[in-house]
């Protein structure tokens, strides 16, 4: 097993993990989990606006710099929507970060979200699908690093695939709430980034499936929820 810790989804190879704990590939579990029929997820947010126009019964999410985008149901919180009922419901989702990187692993084989609350399903998952190429995709624009959270959790899932031990996981996860997670912890930003968000965030196997990027008969790259005992 060849795994890698890479920043450019463009570069993924065999089967692809895009990583984003705060807070997109946190967000979306939460979604199906509430019952949602279907999970679009899109880059480009005039797509969104389309087929809302198209589809005036489907579900906005999603945020440009941490902001819920104007005319959208819901911004890109855990907080917001972990109680919301999603039965039977269409939600389309596009992030600053998340999304994009599904969107550019143009050259995996296979594509699956990655955030702490369903790691050991993603583990499990990758340990049976027997690829020999694992593209950790930890996201970060060109020339800059990568998000604190994400490195760390890509971090995480190498040693478990490599079947090494990775101490002081809480503590490093701890450490985050003066670093990267900052955010949530400061009073003036509560509105847009809840400090409940970190703790859902960062919450360990909360769900034990994972979600694989599948395109539907219209080409929209969609969520499907795969359960891994």
């Amino acid at each position: 097993m060849n795994v890698k810790i890479i920043h450019n989804p463009k570069e993924a190879i065999g089967i692809a993990v895009i990583i984003d704990v705060f807070r997109a590939f946190t967000v979306e579990p939460y979604i199906i989990s509430n019952g949602a029929k279907k999970l679009i997820s899109v880059g480009d947010k005039e797509i969104a606006y389309d087929l809302k126009e198209k589809n005036k019964d489907y579900i906005l999410i999603g945020e440009r710099n941490g902001i819920k985008l104007p005319g959208f149901d819901y911004g890109n919180s855990p907080t917001q929507i972990e109680n919301v009922d999603f039965s039977g419901k269409v939600v389309i989702h596009t992030t600053s970060c998340g999304t994009q990187g599904i969107v550019n692993a143009i050259n995996a084989n296979e594509i699956i979200t990655g955030s702490f609350v369903n790691a050991s399903a993603i583990v499990k998952y990758i340990k049976q699908s027997r690829y020999n190429d694992i593209s950790l995709v930890s996201l970060a624009r060109p020339g800059e690093k990568p998000s604190l959270e994400d490195q760390l959790f890509a971090e995480y899932i190498k040693a478990l695939l490599e079947n090494k031990i990775f101490s002081n996981l809480q503590e490093k996860i701890n450490e985050l709430k003066n670093a990267s997670g900052a955010k949530f912890f400061d009073e003036t930003l509560k509105e847009i980034f809840p400090e409940k968000d970190f703790y859902l965030c960062t919450e360990i196997d909360k769900f034990d499936f994972i979600l694989k990027v599948e395109k539907d008969i219209n080409n929209n790259l969609c969520m499907n929820k795969i359960f891994v005992r």
